[in-house]
């Protein structure tokens, strides 16, 4: 445990922005989770609502600092294409 009051206080902002941080990835994670069982029952209207939703948090996610901008691309392209091979399929 730190004495000195400024690591102190370090160590509770530290605490709040994990909890923050964990709130918003487990958020994000949901979502995709979301989208990835609409496309696997095979729900067109339901996952077409899901990835716009789940691009949405991915795009808050960045803006936030959660993940890296490459890794929201990277993420929401994986999306857009289970999406667009679903239609296709459909």
């Amino acid at each position: 445990m730190p004495i000195i009051k400024s690591a102190k206080k370090r160590v509770k902002i530290t605490e709040k922005k994990t909890l923050r941080n964990r709130m918003n990835r487990s958020a994000l994670r949901t979502a995709v989770k979301r989208f990835e069982k609409a496309v696997a029952a095979n729900d067109v209207d339901t996952a077409k609502i899901e990835l716009v939703k789940a691009t949405s948090t991915i795009d808050k996610s960045v803006k936030k600092g959660i993940i890296h901008k490459n890794n929201a691309a990277r993420k929401k392209s994986r999306l857009t294409k289970m999406y667009n091979d679903l239609v296709v399929n459909a």
